[in-house]
């Protein structure tokens, strides 16, 4: 997914089992953000710099949903730990990581592993694709997104 790409129809299920899709977002501008692990440390930062944004992110028309390969059972943990507002989508199939090739190779310590990049992707009310965040500040990732087009 680059620039000017308009979105899939059908994004996923969130932690409670309902399906999203991509016209419930019509209207509004949607943060699609993809993160590699509930609970790590950054991905945490993450998560919260957007639930404590989520008001002036409301405010701007934007709604968030999260993404990352973890299951069902962890995002609704992860969900209520940190009091999230918005959903998380368990992409366990990576249908959505490879569509937006956020799932990439990656190197840890001594060894390789296939797992997801951090962006951030942020759609305009028509579905289409206006901005990536490739270099996420996570514990300011909600100001990141409001202060993208001053």
């Amino acid at each position: 997914m680059k620039k000017g790409d308009k979105v899939p129809e059908i994004l996923g299920y969130d932690a409670n089992g309902k399906l999203w899709e991509a016209r419930e977002f019509a209207g509004s501008k949607l943060v699609l953000y993809f993160y590699p692990k509930d609970g790590t440390p950054l991905c945490t930062d993450e998560a919260c710099s957007l639930a404590s944004g989520y008001g002036a992110l409301l405010k701007a028309g934007y709604k968030v949903v999260g993404v990352s390969t973890d299951d069902a059972d962890s995002h609704r943990k992860f969900a209520k730990e940190h009091s999230l507002p918005f959903p998380l989508i368990s992409d366990t199939e990576l249908v959505l990581n490879k569509l937006f090739d956020v799932w990439h190779k990656q190197k840890f310590a001594a060894g390789e592993y296939m797992g997801t990049v951090r962006k951030t992707f942020i759609i305009d009310e028509h579905g289409i694709v206006t901005d990536i965040i490739s270099e996420v500040d996570t514990k300011d990732s909600a100001n990141q997104i409001l202060n993208l087009n001053k």
